[in-house]
């Protein structure tokens, strides 16, 4: 059987990062996980392409070597994943759809023509796709029927199909499932509120396979909230220090965990010392008494302010998410989040409008209500809000826009970044000294030039440079870095506000004809009753 496996686009976003991808010469963030694994746990008889539309496009030889297509999607994807099915079929090929948001909303990947959907996990759902195919059977939908797959028996990833000069970091996945209850997630919908890891061993193994391929740069941990089964993950990170010491450190980790990792000092001990830099926390909003409507508990425990820098000074650069548009949220919530960003000196905030997801506890409730204005799935980062929310739309919009055009002022975004890592606690393991390589040097000159030059930022920057080389010297590369993500945000800041304003004037014309619909059935109403 020949299989090719295609990633849809995704669209601009706050995590495409185009403007730094091209300072280094990649092409894309991340690789996509999901199908190499899913090429991982077929038949290892059958043939295998894969084509991340991120990188190239699918060629008309792809195309007619295939006998079956296999693709997999998030939500954000979906305008691509729908255009995709439909080329494969114009071709007379056989299509097989999972991940995230064909089993989120399956009906739309059937009337796009897909021949099979794969859904949920695929340590269950694929075999009995598998025996479908060797039935000759021409179709089917395969559930795994509430039941959460043992992902200790996941195969290695087929990470040799990624073209890895095309990434700028690799993914791994060491668990699925988080333990908390947060009404807008749909990672709980999907995989479980019961974490479920894999062995160390297993992952040390991956992390060899990726090793031999001659990977050396840095890897993303996907998992949603890492530290989910913290007794776990410190079986697996007491390995991955030997591992990292025995091999000379040659990946550094980023990831995903909640804020109380902040309360366990010995696990952020353990990430930091096997080469752990950064951690993605979803703080949401500093606003407690939305924490609580949307079942945020985790994140009301201690103050949240402390626990930035309580993570930050144990030597993991913070990022995190924020959400605007929660239920009985008062005005003034775009500032507050401005303020409280700026107060934790958090350089990179990513931040959204609240959107109900499929199947969510939010969805249902919403839906309950008669507030959702939409039950299709066209969400992405920078999409107005699909139910109708309890203070007006416009100004929720009005408060997004400026906030994030705000935090992503050049000046502030270097500030913000040369305080954090001021704070941010020394690095304890020493990775030996390596030589810059052409791609390295010709994008710190880059970034030199236009942040430390040509911008009225100069003066910041080669003052904070310097501040940072002599009181943090162990982290000046890391400084760096993040300095450059900037390139991207001072485009997207106009991204944002130009599709912002664009939905707002669509959604005024929708209102304004509203009204006069309304005001010509008034007027027939009347003039009938006059006859």
């Amino acid at each position: 059987m020949k299989v090719l496996l295609v990633y849809p686009l995704f669209p601009k976003s706050f995590w495409s990062f185009e403007k730094v991808l091209e300072l280094v010469d990649r092409q894309v963030l991340l690789p996509p996980l999901g199908l190499v694994t899913v090429a991982g746990i077929l038949p290892q008889e059958w043939e295998f392409k894969l084509v991340d539309r991120n990188v190239p496009a699918v060629t008309e030889e792809e195309w007619e070597w295939a006998e079956i297509v296999i693709l997999s999607a998030m939500i954000v994807q979906k305008k691509d994943l729908l255009l995709q099915i439909r080329e494969a079929k114009q071709r007379g090929k056989r299509v097989a759809c999972g991940g995230p948001y064909p089993t989120s909303v399956p009906h739309e990947a059937i009337e796009a023509g897909a021949d099979y959907l794969i859904l949920d996990e695929g340590e269950i759902t694929l075999p009995l796709f598998v025996e479908a195919i060797q039935r000759g059977e021409k179709g089917g939908i395969f559930r795994a029927g509430g039941e959460k797959p043992d992902v200790t028996t996941t195969p290695i990833p087929r990470f040799d199909l990624l073209e890895l000069d095309a990434y700028d970091s690799m993914s791994v996945q060491f668990s699925r499932g988080c333990p908390f209850q947060c009404e807008f997630c749909d990672i709980i919908v999907l995989y479980g509120r019961k974490p479920r890891t894999k062995t160390p061993e297993q992952l040390i193994a991956e992390l060899d396979y990726l090793y031999q391929l001659g990977w050396r740069r840095s890897i993303f941990m996907v998992d949603d909230n890492f530290i989910g089964n913290k007794r776990n993950v410190k079986l697996f990170l007491k390995q991955l220090k030997v591992w990292q010491a025995e091999h000379q450190y040659p990946f550094s980790f980023n990831t995903e965990a909640s804020v109380d990792l902040a309360q366990d000092q010995e696990l952020m001990d353990l990430m930091v010392e096997c080469n752990f830099n950064g951690v993605f926390l979803g703080i949401e909003t500093p606003d407690e008494a939305s924490l609580e409507l949307t079942k945020k508990f985790q994140n009301t425990r201690t103050t949240l302010r402390d626990s930035v820098e309580i993570i930050t000074r144990a030597g993991l650069r913070v990022m995190a998410g924020f959400i605007i548009g929660f239920d009985g949220e008062k005005t003034g919530a775009g500032s507050r989040i401005v303020q409280f960003i700026e107060q934790t000196a958090i350089p990179t905030g990513l931040f959204g409008i609240l959107q109900a997801l499929p199947n969510t506890a939010l969805w249902e409730r919403l839906e309950k209500e008669g507030r959702l204005l939409s039950k299709g799935s066209d969400i992405d980062q920078a999409t107005l809000m699909n139910f109708i929310p309890t203070r007006p739309l416009e100004e929720i919009a009005r408060e997004y826009v400026e906030a994030f055009c705000e935090l992503y002022e050049p000046e502030r975004f270097l500030d913000r970044t040369y305080r954090h890592f001021l704070m941010l606690g020394a690095p304890k393991c020493k990775p030996p000294a390596k030589v810059p390589s052409v791609v390295d040097l010709k994008a710190l000159l880059i970034i030199a030039w236009r942040q430390g030059v040509k911008r009225k930022t100069r003066w910041k920057f080669w003052h904070h440079l310097f501040s940072i080389i002599k009181n943090n010297p162990g982290v000046w590369d890391h400084y760096l870095t993040v300095c450059a993500h900037n390139e991207h945000f001072l485009a997207y800041r106009q991204i944002v506000r130009d599709q912002i304003e664009a939905q707002l004037s669509e959604f005024f014309a929708q209102e304004a004809k509203l009204k006069v619909d309304e005001m010509e059935d008034t007027s027939q109403k009347v003039k009938a009753i006059a006859n």
